[in-house]
């Protein structure tokens, strides 16, 4: 917002006094106020700066209400609109956040208002550091408003938090012992030093000084003190003389004339072999450009020092030597190291476009001019290397690399079976679930496989394969869930009942021979359709046969004859005509049979015998006949009322009540068609050529054309077996033949063979190379079927590599020394000693580059590849006369046996030097040598743990990475573990193992443990369906035999008896079962009347349980199994009618209730009259009635479903698809299952689907890779190298399957091989030859040495021959030095000591606290002294230190320890490790026990220099005289007793640390004491007025004491009367405070 206060006041008059005068002490100007509001979006219809933003400005007065725009000053008006920048989507690309570096880390309280506050360092300083921000346009970096860069996002932080490290004061190490007095007379100095620890950092306190000095007199001197030395200077740089130029042209000048002239006189044959020789002998000579080797001299200068450091001039006045030190020899003359310039940069090695990795290198060398000669500089870098990126604009793109996979191998189902499984189970019909598996190799991305797997055939056009480190990104899957579907088995109906006789054909009606049919139908679809299916059809020849036929419906009334009314008479039939399938047709067709006639019958009269309707015929007991067998039926009736003696008919006896038929006369003599299987699809000859030209090209997916099956078809008589044809009837009859589908012809699809694998040329110890095999591989990407080729029989070669003559490699070449080169006699004839053709020299020699053959080579070759140089330059002596000469040693003897006896060499004098006596001394010139014979006794013992127990390699196949299932290859039983063996010389030293005939190796026998499965029985049988009527379920159930273990296939969830069920639902048919009831037997009168013979009397019957059937119920079960409530009666009681009584048959069945159940509906049953009564007499009614009750005699229906089952596999099945099932049933609302027709007659809604798919997991054991092959030795060499091997999980188990094993890596022990490294001796003293001080030079040697690799394993010497294989390199530093100058003190010179040891690695960091610093470590210089009058020439200490990684975090504490024999005790300061870092021991008069701590020293470290020391919690000081801490006494323990305490316990209160307050009051420094008399607010609190008032109390109770007892006593008065003597005054304390 901007805000603009124009001046003038304001004309309206509203505005009061009081409110101008406010105004004018905030604004000295109040009129109206011109408000404007924030900026508006950026609007504009081009992105950029095009755009603009506006805003609403607006007049307000003083008092906020807003006026008219022209009450304000219209000039000072702000605008209400500019440009702005329009930000679009697109502009994110091209700006972006600059972000500035963190300024340094200020304190936070140097950022706050108001006086710094005292702040004690703990670890650091909190601060604030800040940086700038701002939006920039990326292409240039130019700024740009920030508002561009927020449209996108917000604008980083400003500032962070930071800490400030506290100061770090120097730590330093106690002293050191003092040295031994720098004189052996009069008065010196001795010195102890110390060493810095850690470095003073982060504004600490400096370093001390690392020296003290201490004067010392051993004694007087006797004689003169020495105080001259003999001192020699530095080697001055090495310099040509000056006439040594001209005077070597000279010479050459002169020697090249003579040569020309005696040239001339030599034949050519000499002059050739001149050349020759000349040519043989070039590299012996210096004249190479690589090496300007210019042999120089150097000399030094020998002074006299006295001890002060004044040189005397005449050394033969007070410095007499016994042999005066070399001035001058000859040298090298420096070289620097001299290059080439730069070539041009190589090609980038990137030659191709890859956007994963875009860059590659590119190169550039430069040669050496010239080589490093003595000290000169070494040679630069002559290689380097830089990223790169492949430039121009047509560049093919990288070769990409992508996965291919093999097609997917057969669906198997064993690989899913568990081991119980495998070994009961018949694995040829396994179906269901099942796993399949393919390979997967990489090929370079340049075909599809679908493209050549669906067109090409050519087993060429495949993708070759490659090495599958190229392929990047995700394998895919080498394994997948497959299905093999279940064969569904054929399921049929029972059988039906036989039909009637009937013609094999209706049309052709001709003969007299019939068949008579029955039938079942196909329940469950098979999988092959329904010719897999059992004959459907079976028949029976029979006579007479008959396509119609009349069916009896009903019979009408017996109508007796003439009209009368009782007596015999006639029944006319009712009839319909049917067909052989009982169906009604016209009645037309049964023309040709006969009608059924009227049946005669007889309505008794009313004294005649009254009988009941004759039963329906029986079933048939027999399906058809034969000689020892016939079919048979009965029906029977029943006496209702018998005759009135005289004039009605008679009763029949019992044998007239039944009737008995034969039935069913035919022979048994079933015939039926049998088909065979199927036979293969065969190419139809009738369709062959339009097959082949009608195929589409590229459509070949597996069905190619149209075949033809066949099968046989046989007419098979039952229990005889194949019988001619034509006894079957034609007409189901099943066909021979059907088309069929043709599969196409599939051939063997393989990969081109793969590029031969590299030959790495290895080379043997002597330099031969080794030979190997390289080999190549093919894929089979596609199995034949269905006839296609086969796969060829080589899937892999192998050759040998081409073994190259030389093995790769350079190696320097020397060549021999020359002549040892003395310093020119006019330079050195001078020196006393000198002779002009002998003493020290130096010797050179050439340098070249080979191959390994010994074929020339580049220098830069051997530069890049070979070892180190060796040396061009050596000092040589030639001998002069008086010097002794000696042969050169022989070799030594041999020894007659090892470990026995000793060996020598020999040598001996030359010359004169066998005349000369100081030759003849054997102890400064041995003439041999005599050494221990070796020893060649070697131990051998194992070493290290025992390796895991590895399984031998024999079956392991030969392509790798193709996917195992576990259980496929072997994973247990017996391998072999193994451990180290270690070979050890007689000196203790690790030597290789083939010394102790060892193959490196103790191997011994184990077992992995086999993984077991959890085994369980086999199902039981199915238990009977739980109902015998409707929905039920049947049970069956496993128990647990064994518990997995060692990784086994884990059981399923068990109950509490370790057993699994499995639960399905079950239908029963209601009508199974049926109630069959016999007639009722005849009436049992009870009151008989022997004339009527009628009355009340029982009937009864025999009721029997039967399985029912489609002809009938056929035999008798247990009654149990029937309904109970839907039994019959088994006896009844009622009246037997008399003579003249109405007769009635048995009651019909009731109608059914009318819906809905009430008691308003009713149902009925009717009967007729059999035989009417005499007359007065009445019939009784014909029809009985009764209320419908819901649930007695009248029923509501409903379906019920049941739940689903679980999941149902095929018998075959192990996973995979497979159906749940649910049953409906019908259930009355009683709750009874009834019949499924009562159900189906209501025609009541069901819309239940009563199936579904269900899958059962997959139990997929885990699937591992192969292991891969042995790493590399984690160690070159030593004692704990180790082999890895890995596998991976391909396939994680699923469901119940084998889960992974744990051990995913196995490991096993190298073959210990020595550990061999140069290292060097330590430095020798510095020698400074024959004088007492001054520069020298100090050496060291460089050895081999061997141990066995481990940290704490102890190295030993050997010979260096064991080393020749090695760099020569100490530590990774390949620049060898085994000399150096040093500098030999003068007696009486103060000088630095050597650099100490770098100090441990120390943590700067806050215990506790989580801050760290980073590490660092130093080392330092001491000074020391020899003369106290040479202090003030001392150099000045040194030390520098490096940072490191893994520091310690220390702590510093003070300690104190009382001295035997000594009341003084002394104080230290200690690190957490147990150093003391005090520097000097600081001793204290007071008492043997005292307790001292540092007050700064709740923080990190004790002060080391100016420290300020107080006594520790519960201690107070007690000063010496001078002010310092004298002894800490122990503060008295306060005893206060409770108020409220009976016994007087105590509270103790003891003072607590004083530099730990637990209450800082603002403003209050110095001493906090325990009881603050303050409270948090400053003010006193009340226990001090309480205090104050008591004590008050208790001065003014002593003051009247003191008055009382010092007070004068009155005289006493003489007359006393003897009840009123005075008392003593008893004072007795009863603990009572107030007192």
């Amino acid at each position: 917002c901007y805000l603009l206060v124009r001046p003038g006041w304001s004309r309206s008059k509203k505005i009061s006094k009081l409110m101008r005068s406010m105004m004018l002490l905030f604004l000295t100007v109040t009129d109206p106020i011109s408000f404007a509001g924030p900026w508006g979006r950026c609007m504009g219809s081009d992105c950029g700066p095009g755009g603009s933003q506006s805003r609403a400005v607006w007049c307000a007065h003083v008092d906020g209400w807003t006026t008219l725009h022209t009450n304000c000053d219209q000039g000072q008006r702000p605008s209400n609109q500019r440009n702005c920048f329009r930000v679009c989507d697109w502009h994110k690309d091209l700006y972006d956040w600059k972000l500035g570096a963190w300024n340094e880390c200020m304190p936070v309280s140097a950022r706050t208002f108001g006086a710094p506050r005292q702040f004690t360092c703990s670890g650091g300083e909190e601060g604030i550091q800040t940086r700038e921000v701002g939006c920039m346009l990326k292409s240039d970096g130019s700024p740009a408003e920030d508002a561009i860069c927020e449209y996108f996002e917000p604008k980083p932080r400003l500032e962070q938090a930071c800490l400030i490290p506290c100061p770090q004061d120097c730590v330093v190490s106690e002293y050191s012992p003092w040295t031994s007095c720098s004189k052996t007379c009069g008065t010196g100095l001795r010195n102890r030093i110390r060493s810095v620890l850690v470095p003073p950092l982060f504004g600490g306190a400096g370093c001390p000084n690392l020296t003290e000095f201490e004067s010392c007199k051993p004694g007087p001197c006797l004689g003169p003190e020495g105080v001259y030395s003999l001192m020699v200077g530095p080697w001055s740089a090495c310099t040509l003389p000056q006439t040594r130029t001209t005077r070597q042209a000279k010479r050459r000048k002169g020697k090249g004339q003579g040569l020309r002239e005696q040239g001339g006189v030599k034949d050519p044959e000499t002059r050739e072999l001149i050349k020759k020789k000349r040519t043989r002998n070039r590299l012996n000579r210096q004249e190479s450009p690589f090496w300007d080797i210019q042999v120089g001299y150097q000399t030094r200068e020998v002074n006299c020092i006295h001890r002060n450091g004044t040189k005397i001039s005449d050394l033969s006045l007070l410095c007499i030597p016994r042999e005066l030190p070399l001035t001058i020899q000859s040298c090298v003359l420096p070289k620097d190291c001299q290059a080439t310039e730069w070539t041009n940069w190589s090609s980038c090695s990137k030659t191709c476009v890859d956007p994963e990795t875009p860059r590659g290198n590119r190169t550039r060398r430069r040669q050496v001019l010239q080589f490093p000669v003595g000290e000169g500089i070494e040679c630069p870098l002559l290689e380097e290397t830089e990223p790169c990126e492949p430039q121009g604009g047509s560049i093919p793109p990288c070769a990409s690399y992508t996965w291919r996979t093999t097609e997917w191998s057969d669906c198997r189902v064993d690989l899913l079976l568990s081991q119980q499984d495998r070994r009961r189970s018949n694995l040829t019909g396994l179906c269901g679930g099942g796993l399949q598996t393919r390979e997967v190799y990489c090929v370079q991305a340049n075909a599809e496989l679908l493209k050549y797997l669906s067109n090409l055939k050519e087993k060429d056009k495949a993708s070759r394969p490659v090495e599958n480190n190229l392929c990047r990104g995700p394998i895919p899957n080498r394994s997948q869930r497959c299905q093999i579907p279940c064969p569904i088995d054929c399921e049929v109906s029972p059988w039906g009942a036989w039909g009637p006789c009937i013609f094999e054909n209706c049309d052709d009606q001709t003969g007299k021979k019939g068949f008579k049919l029955r039938k079942r139908q196909i329940t469950n679809e098979p999988t092959g359709g329904p010719g897999s299916c059992p004959h459907l059809v079976e028949a029976m020849p029979c006579d007479e046969p008959s396509c119609y036929k009349w069916q009896l419906v009903s019979l009408d009334k017996c109508v007796p004859d003439d009209g009368k009314q009782c007596g015999p008479g006639t029944q006319l039939p009712q009839v319909q005509c049917i067909n052989s399938n009982g169906e009604p047709v016209d009645r037309s067709l049964c023309s040709s049979s006969a009608t059924l006639e009227p049946i005669s019958c007889e309505v008794p009269c009313a004294r005649d015998c009254v009988l009941s309707d004759w039963t329906p015929w029986s079933t048939c007991s027999q399906t058809c006949s034969s000689k020892t067998v016939e079919g048979k039926q009965m029906r029977t009736r029943s006496i209702l009322a018998y005759n009135a003696g005289e004039g009605g008919s008679l009763c029949p006896n019992s044998s007239a009540l039944q009737e008995v038929r034969n039935c069913n006369e035919h022979a048994c003599i079933v015939y039926h068609w049998q088909t065979g299987p199927w036979g293969p699809c065969t190419e139809d000859p009738s369709t062959a050529s339009l097959n082949t030209s009608a195929r589409p090209n590229g459509e070949d997916q597996g069905l190619c054309s149209m075949g033809v099956q066949t099968r046989k078809v046989m007419c098979i008589r039952v229990n005889v077996g194949q019988v001619p044809p034509k006894k079957c009837p034609e007409g189901p009859r099943p066909s021979t033949m059907r088309p069929c589908q043709l599969p196409c012809k599939k051939d063997c699809i393989v990969t081109p063979f793969s590029d031969w694998t590299g030959c790495p040329v290895n080379c043997d110890t002597v330099g031969d190379p080794a030979k190997r095999k390289q080999s190549r591989r093919r894929l089979v990407i596609q199995m034949p079927s269905n006839g296609g080729q086969e796969c060829p029989l080589v899937l892999q070669e192998e050759r040998d590599c081409e073994v190259p003559k030389v093995c790769p490699g350079f190696r320097w070449k020397t060549h021999k020394w020359r002549k040892c080169q003395l310093v020119p006699w006019f330079l050195r004839k001078e020196t006393p000693g000198a002779q002009e053709t002998c003493g020290p020299g130096l010797q050179t020699r050439a340098v070249s580059c080979r191959q390994l053959d010994g074929t020339q080579a580049d220098i830069s070759e051997c530069l890049r590849s070979a070892k180190a140089m060796p040396a061009i330059t050596q000092r040589c002596q030639l001998p002069c006369q008086d010097d002794c000469q000696l042969t050169n040693w022989s070799k030594f003897s041999s020894c007659t046996a090892d470990c026995v006896g000793v060996r020598t060499r020999k040598r001996a004098l030359i010359g004169r030097s066998k005349k000369k006596d100081k030759c003849k001394n054997t102890q400064m010139y041995p003439l041999s040598e005599t050494q221990y014979c070796p020893c060649d006794k070697y131990n051998a013992q194992p070493v290290g743990r025992w390796s895991d127990c590895i399984l031998p390699e024999g079956g392991r196949p030969e392509i790798t990475g193709v996917m195992k299932v576990q259980g496929d290859v072997k994973e247990c039983g017996q391998g072999y573990r193994y451990q180290a063996m270690v070979c050890y010389d007689q000196d203790n030293r690790l030597v290789e193992t083939s010394r102790c005939n060892s193959h490196g190796y103790i191997e011994e026998a184990c077992i992995i443990p086999c993984p077991s499965d959890c085994k369980l029985s086999e199902w039981s049988n199915w238990s009977r369906c739980s109902k015998s009527c409707g929905s039920g379920v049947k049970v069956r159930s496993k128990w647990l035999r064994e518990k997995p273990y060692n990784g086994g296939r884990p059981c399923p969830k068990l109950d509490h008896v370790n057993q699994v069920y499995e639960v399905v639902p079950c239908q029963s048919d209601c009508t199974q079962y049926v109630w069959v009831a016999e007639p009722w037997s005849v009436w049992k009168v009870s009151n008989v009347d022997l004339k009527e013979n009628c009355g009340e009397g029982v009937q009864t019957r025999k009721v029997r349980c039967m399985l029912n059937t489609v002809d009938g119920p056929s035999e008798a079960v247990e009654d149990y199994l029937c309904d109970p409530e839907e039994m019959p009666l088994g006896a009844r009681e009622s009246r037997l009618p008399c003579p003249e009584d109405c007769v009635l048959n048995d009651w019909g069945p009731w109608s059914r209730c009318s819906m809905p159940c009430t008691r308003n509906n009713s149902r009925v049953r009717t009967a007729y009259t059999l035989r009417y009564p005499g007359v007065g007499r009445q019939c009784p009614e014909l029809s009985d009635k009764e209320p419908c009750s819901l649930n007695l005699n009248c029923f509501n229906y409903f379906y019920n479903i049941t739940d689903w089952s679980t999941c149902q596999l095929s018998p075959n099945a192990v996973c995979g698809s497979g159906i749940k099932t649910r049953m409906l049933d019908c259930v009355r609302s009683d709750g009874k299952s009834v019949d499924i027709k009562y159900c189906e007659e209501l025609n009541l809604e069901k819309n239940w689907q009563m199936n579904v798919s269900c899958t059962v997991e997959c139990p997929v054991n885990c699937q591992l890779s192969e292991w891969s092959a042995w790493s590399e030795c984690s160690q070159t060499c030593g004692l704990e190298g180790k082999m890895r091997r890995q596998r991976l999980v391909v396939q994680a188990s699923q469901g119940d399957g084998r889960p992974c094993p744990s051990q995913m890596e196995q490991w096993k022990p190298c073959p210990v091989r020595p550990c061999y490294r140069w290292e060097y001796s330590p430095w020798s003293e510095c020698r400074v030859e024959s004088v007492v001080c001054g520069h020298g030079t100090r050496y060291r040697n460089l050895s081999c040495f061997v141990s066995d690799g481990s940290s704490d394993g102890e190295s030993s010497m050997v010979d260096e021959e064991l080393c020749s294989s090695l760099e020569l390199a100490v530590n990774g530093n390949k620049k060898i030095i085994l000399k150096e100058a040093c500098t030999l003190p003068c007696p009486g010179e103060c000088y630095l000591m050597e650099w100490s040891d770098w100090s441990s690695c120390v943590n700067i960091c806050v215990k506790g606290a989580g801050v760290d610093f980073g590490s660092v470590q130093v080392r330092s210089r001491a000074v020391l002294a020899q003369e106290p009058e040479n202090l003030q020439l001392c150099p000045d200490q040194a030390w520098e230190s490096q940072p490191c990684t893994g520091g310690e975090c220390f702590e510093y504490k003070w300690f104190s320890s009382s001295r035997p024999n000594s009341s003084r005790p002394f104080i230290w300061c200690q690190r957490s490790d147990g150093l003391n870092v005090t520097g000097t021991i600081l001793y204290f008069n007071s008492k043997p026990t005292i307790h001292i701590l540092n007050k700064l020293n709740h923080t990190l470290y004790c002060p080391l220099q100016a420290g300020v020391c107080i006594c520790e919690e519960g201690f107070t000081e007690v000063l010496s005289a001078a002010g310092q801490l004298d002894q800490c006494a122990p503060i008295p323990i306060l005893e206060i007793p409770t108020a409220g305490d009976k016994k007087g316990d105590v509270k103790t209160s003891r003072a607590i640390n004083p530099t730990m307050p637990t209450t800082i009051q603002p403003g209050r420094t110095g001493r906090t004491w325990y009881l603050q008399p303050y409270g948090p607010d400053g003010k006193l609190k009340m226990w001090v007025y309480g205090v104050a008032a008591g004590a008050f109390v208790l001065l003014i109770f002593i003051v009247s004491m003191i008055y009382l007892a010092c007070k004068k006593p009155k005289r006493p008065q003489r007359q006393r009367q003897q009840n009123n003597r005075l008392k003593p005054l008893t004072l007795a304390y009863d603990g009572d405070t107030d007192m």
